[in-house]
């Protein structure tokens, strides 16, 4: 899957927290949430008003969609999306998590559905 691909099916699954996610869908979206966080602070600097509430509702949208591809790239590994919540151990959690991101899905079906394709 590449980058355009990766955006348009991450937005249209926002709160899709089922079935599986490769590891070129997760990774995509996750540059460019990236590069689009840090477009908009260049942009919009300090600024504050209307221009920063839309910029915060948009955050709140992506990070949404994060957690829902980050539970589906989980579920590609055999594992349960709700080991997200180690997100919320300092420095050791996202390091844990980073590495069961990292790892290959299961090659055939598992309990959570068949391979992305």
């Amino acid at each position: 899957m590449g980058f355009g691909q990766a955006i348009s099916h991450n937005l249209s699954n926002i709160t899709n927290f089922e079935g599986r996610a490769g590891r070129g869908e997760f990774w995509w979206w996750i540059l460019a949430v990236w590069l689009f966080e840090l477009i908009v602070a260049l942009l919009l600097g300090r600024s504050e008003g209307f221009l920063m509430f839309i910029a915060y509702v948009i955050y709140l949208v992506l990070w949404l969609a994060t957690i829902a591809v980050g539970c589906r790239r989980l579920h590609d590994t055999g594992k349960s999306g709700w080991l997200q919540l180690l997100m919320l151990i300092p420095c050791i959690g996202v390091i844990v998590l980073i590495f069961f991101w990292v790892q290959p899905g299961t090659p055939s079906d598992n309990m959570y559905g068949a391979p992305p394709a």
